[in-house]
């Protein structure tokens, strides 16, 4: 089939398919995958009204899609606009809906059939779009686009594995490309392959994930876990994919003759996970305790499971030391940014194929310790345990790295604002 006539297939096929998505989505909410009771929002019905005034509809695919939009939120809404953010995860809706500020609310996106995006805009109305990173989505954009909304493309990313799939469907991506008004990508690499696809205008202007604040926690909570841990040496495991934890519980037992206190901190990367970890850990012959069931850290805990949404922050600042998943035993890696806010030194496996840049920015300068397996991981984890000018040095460092990386919000606000003022004189429909 040739790339030019793909498009008009996939639009045929959505819209075919959308009568059947009710039993898709109940599925998946049966899966724990939707929230049953907004399915809805999945099909384009809104379960919030509309606000007067401008509004720009922002949208990420998951947590951390929508936790980098955050910046962007609130300068919006310092310019007048009511703020939308649209997410597709559970997820990513529960954590923003303790995150996001007055004046924004949150939506699950519609599934990409004609028929609920049609639904969706029709309650809306927005100004203004704006995608976070690779949610190019064939019948939103060309639906937005239909409508006159100026449709801005923000911390693009576009892999070389992503690139070389794309440039199979030539004509395809590149009139979807082609509607999108303005791509600023995180990087001069990101900004070459997107011009070679076929976006018009597209400049690298940086990551907005280096502008978000460092999650918050509970103070109260934060005492409180801190009281029942004391002095002890511990040790936090984000983000952790399966496969991971086994190779924490070896490492676990690999320092516990050096240090018969340690205490392992795990919070998976999906929560759900969590009463099988804690099987996991005890069939590795280890005591552990689960936090959605409010069991307490105890003297004998030494293996403590973080399976809530949310705490994130709580888990970075109870140690300085924070091994980050889906790196050891998963592929791509998970955000580094946000504990390196908080001063902790970050140690990681190979497979950080999604943030090589600032992981690159960390290693090289002594902000972040890579480890190839378990042993290395227990290694690394002993050096920093018992040389605290060296765990000191490599926290501040990251702490330093990412702080001075910041900035693309004030560019990718001046880029939106010259942007918006031409479109008020040239597309004044729009507005």
């Amino acid at each position: 089939m040739s790339s030019a006539v793909f498009l008009p297939v996939y639009r045929a096929a959505a819209r075919g398919l959308a009568p059947f998505s009710g039993v898709f989505l109940w599925r998946r909410g049966r899966n724990g995958k939707e929230d049953i009771k907004r399915i809805g929002e999945r099909r384009g019905r809104a379960s919030q009204p509309r606000p007067q005034g401008r509004l720009a509809w922002l949208h990420g695919a998951s947590v951390g899609e929508g936790l980098a939009l955050l910046p962007l939120v609130g300068r919006l809404i310092a310019k007048g606009f009511h703020v939308l953010v649209t997410t597709g995860t559970v997820t990513s809706a529960r954590i923003l809906a303790q995150r996001l500020p007055e004046g924004a609310t949150h939506q699950f996106a519609p599934l990409d059939a004609p028929a609920f995006i049609e639904r969706f805009l029709d309650h809306w109305r927005p100004d203004l779009f704006i995608l976070a990173e690779s949610e190019i989505w064939p019948n939103t954009i060309c639906a937005v686009h239909a409508r006159n909304i100026p449709i801005t493309l923000v911390n693009a990313r576009l892999s070389p594995r992503s690139f070389e799939r794309w440039r199979r469907l030539p004509g395809f991506i590149s009139a979807l490309l082609g509607k999108i008004d303005l791509c600023l990508a995180q990087s001069r690499d990101d900004a070459a392959r997107l011009l070679q696809l076929g976006a018009p205008r597209v400049d690298a202007i940086g990551n907005l994930k280096y502008d978000v604040d460092a999650p918050p926690a509970d103070p109260a909570r934060l005492d409180e876990l801190a009281r029942q841990i004391g002095p002890r040496p511990i040790w936090i495991a984000a983000s952790t994919h399966p496969g991971e934890e086994a190779l924490a519980f070896q490492a676990h037992k690999a320092l516990a003759a050096r240090f018969p206190r340690l205490l392992t901190v795990l919070a998976p990367r999906h929560p759900h996970r969590g009463p099988d970890i804690v099987a996991e850990a005890e069939a590795a012959g280890l005591e552990a305790a689960l936090r959605s069931r409010g069991e307490p850290i105890r003297p004998s805990t030494q293996v403590y499971v973080g399976d809530t949404i949310g705490e994130l922050g709580l888990f970075y600042r109870l140690s300085s030391v924070i091994f980050m998943g889906k790196s050891l035993a998963g592929e791509g890696g998970q955000n580094p940014i946000e504990p390196a806010k908080l001063g902790s030194a970050i140690l990681h496996g190979p497979h950080i194929g999604n943030f090589l840049d600032v992981y690159g920015a960390l290693d090289s300068q002594g902000g972040a310790i890579r480890v190839a397996d378990a042993n290395a991981l227990a290694r690394q984890l002993e050096a920093l345990f018992t040389d605290p000018a060296l765990l000191r040095r490599t926290a501040e460092e990251s702490r330093r790295i990412v702080g001075e990386l910041g900035g693309a919000t004030d560019k990718i606000m001046l880029a939106l604002e010259h942007y918006i003022a031409h479109m008020i004189v040239s597309r004044p429909e729009a507005f």
